[in-house]
């Protein structure tokens, strides 16, 4: 059993999780908003920027503003993408949850009903036996 499986994960986000490892894509991007997310992103742009601000540039902020602006814009691009696979999931997990509660509501209604009749049916063998009279 994998570490997922023991933390209770159900089949479909297990199947869902597989799927995405199998996209390249997808699996690029989620290393990078994993990275973008993350306080070594934080402390190699202070880094960077110090640097770049310190050392190589008299004048640095025409580049770096433009460095800094693509990177928000891919960033950005990453985050909504993370958004959108997030929103498929949740909705596909929806979709999911309303199936099987469905499924679970008709098994019960099937249920309910077998047994409400064989209530009436042991009811009118103990309460009204074969051949006697109704009371």
């Amino acid at each position: 059993m994998t570490q997922t499986e023991q933390q209770g994960h159900s089949p479909f986000v297990l199947t869902h999780e597989a799927q995405r490892a199998a996209d390249f894509q997808l699996r690029i991007a989620d290393k990078i908003t994993k990275f973008a997310g993350s306080m070594n992103f934080v402390y190699l742009h202070v880094l960077v920027f110090a640097g770049w601000m310190l050392f190589i540039e008299s004048s640095p902020w025409p580049t770096l503003t433009l460095i800094v602006s693509l990177e928000a814009i891919f960033l950005s691009t990453f985050v909504m993408i993370g958004q959108n696979r997030q929103a498929a999931f949740q909705q596909a997990k929806a979709d999911h949850d309303f199936q099987a509660g469905d499924q679970e509501l008709k098994s019960n209604t099937d249920l309910t009903r077998a047994i409400h009749h064989l209530t009436t049916e042991i009811h009118d063998r103990v309460v009204t036996p074969a051949g006697g009279p109704a009371h």
